[in-house]
């Protein structure tokens, strides 16, 4: 996949104080991004208390359709805002064997280190893309 996509097209729910995105970067499989509504979020301790509570509640939900869908060994959860200076989560299932969805393999080529840096190398079609979010959306 060369262009770019429009990270609306991977928007998988609303909710009162978050938005849920799948992630355009797909070497983790069900990788999601939980982004804050509220304008002027931008630090994960100055959460709300409703923010946090909607967001441990949204989290669990994700993480019980991420493990009856592709059953990661294991979960990490990074908020930066190095790139994207605003209140942002990233769920990032890991996976210590290879995963296929859609016909489509799946391999953790960091499984035992850090995320990050992840493989900007591995492709995937918005096709693919929006599989993935249907399937993940399915179940929330």
């Amino acid at each position: 996949m060369s262009e770019t996509i429009d990270f609306r097209k991977l928007e998988i729910g609303e909710y009162r104080h978050w938005k849920l995105f799948l992630n355009e970067y797909q070497c983790y499989l069900g990788r999601v991004c939980l982004v804050a509504k509220r304008e002027d979020a931008n630090d994960f301790i100055e959460m709300t208390e409703e923010e946090r509570e909607e967001f441990f509640q949204i989290a669990k939900c994700v993480n019980k359709a991420l493990k009856d869908l592709f059953n990661p060994d294991l979960m990490n959860y990074a908020a930066l805002g190095n790139n994207f200076k605003h209140l942002h989560v990233h769920l990032i299932p890991r996976y210590e064997k290879p995963r296929e969805f859609a016909g489509i393999g799946f391999i953790d080529k960091r499984w035992g280190k850090n995320y990050a840096p992840y493989d900007r190398d591995f492709k995937i079609t918005l096709e693919g893309l929006l599989e993935i979010k249907d399937a993940i959306g399915s179940l929330l």
